[in-house]
């Protein structure tokens, strides 16, 4: 089953980090716990892992952009799976 990368709350009041490196590409294998990207605020560059197995299907947020928390990051799930409504 398919689920999204999830911009996580970061703790230190902000409500939005920019996108500085995706550590994977689309249709790479993904294991849980494993680095996917890392994501830059104001005060600190953070590494974000996978919560789960699969193989990144989409990424939604690109390099440089930035992102809010609660946003889509990107979607991981089966090779052949629809994710057409998940970003």
């Amino acid at each position: 089953m398919a689920f999204r990368v999830i911009m996580p709350p970061l703790g230190d009041s902000s409500d939005e980090a920019t996108v500085l490196k995706w550590l994977k590409a689309e249709g790479d294998s993904v294991q849980k716990g494993e680095q996917l990207l890392e994501i830059e605020t104001d005060k600190a560059t953070v590494e974000l892992e996978a919560l789960d197995t699969g193989t990144l299907r989409r990424i939604v947020v690109s390099e440089g952009e930035v992102a809010t928390v609660g946003q889509t990051l990107a979607v991981i799930g089966e090779p052949d799976e629809d994710i057409s409504d998940m970003t």
